[in-house]
C-alpha cells in the first residue's frame, strides 16, 4: 500500500487552444465536432517525500451516435503523437478511459462515490497478461458539497 498526497487540477481547454488545434492536426480530429479538452496537473508527494509532478492532455471525441463514447486521445509531451482509444460513460455515471499501445493496454476506471470522494480502478496489461493494477480513493478537497435542501431550492428558482 502507498499512501501519498496530490494536488489535481483539471482545466477545460477551448478547441482554439493552440496544445489542442495542434492535436486535432495531427490525428485529423475535425474541430468542428464536439471536442471535450482538459488539461489534467498533478503535484504528488508520497509519504517518503517523493515528488512527482507532470501533466496530460485529454481529447475526447463522442460518437455522432451516441455522447457517452467515443475515441480518447491522450498527449503526455509534445513530441511524441498522441495514444489512442475510447471512452464511455455508463448509466452509473462511471467513466472507463482504455489506451492501447502496442501490446499494452491500459483501463481506467472512475466514479464518485459522493459529492466529494472518488474512486478509480486501473490497471495495465501486456500481451494480455496483467502487469499492474491498482484501487485507489480521492477525497475532493476546497470544494464545500452541495445540500440537497440548497440543490432543491436552486432549482426550483
Amino acid at each position: 500500500m502507498q499512501e501519498a498526497k496530490s494536488e489535481i487540477v483539471f482545466e477545460n481547454l477551448p478547441v482554439i487552444n493552440p496544445e489542442i488545434a495542434r492535436i486535432c492536426e495531427s490525428c485529423k480530429i475535425n474541430t468542428n465536432s464536439q471536442i471535450i479538452a482538459v488539461k489534467v496537473n498533478w503535484n504528488d508527494t508520497t509519504k517518503l517525500n517523493q515528488k512527482n509532478t507532470g501533466s496530460v492532455i485529454l481529447l475526447l471525441v463522442p460518437d455522432a451516435s451516441n455522447a457517452n463514447e467515443g475515441k480518447l486521445f491522450r498527449q503526455v509531451n509534445n513530441t511524441e503523437k498522441p495514444l489512442t482509444g475510447y471512452y464511455k460513460l455508463a448509466d452509473d455515471e462511471s467513466l472507463t478511459l482504455v489506451i492501447k499501445s502496442g501490446d499494452t493496454t491500459s483501463e481506467e476506471k472512475l466514479w464518485f462515490a459522493s459529492d466529494n470522494l472518488r474512486m478509480r480502478v486501473s490497471s495495465l496489461t501486456h500481451s494480455g497478461t496483467l502487469n499492474t493494477s491498482s484501487f485507489t480513493t480521492e477525497i475532493r478537497m476546497g470544494v464545500p458539497p452541495v445540500k440537497t435542501s440548497e440543490a432543491a431550492n436552486s432549482t426550483s428558482n
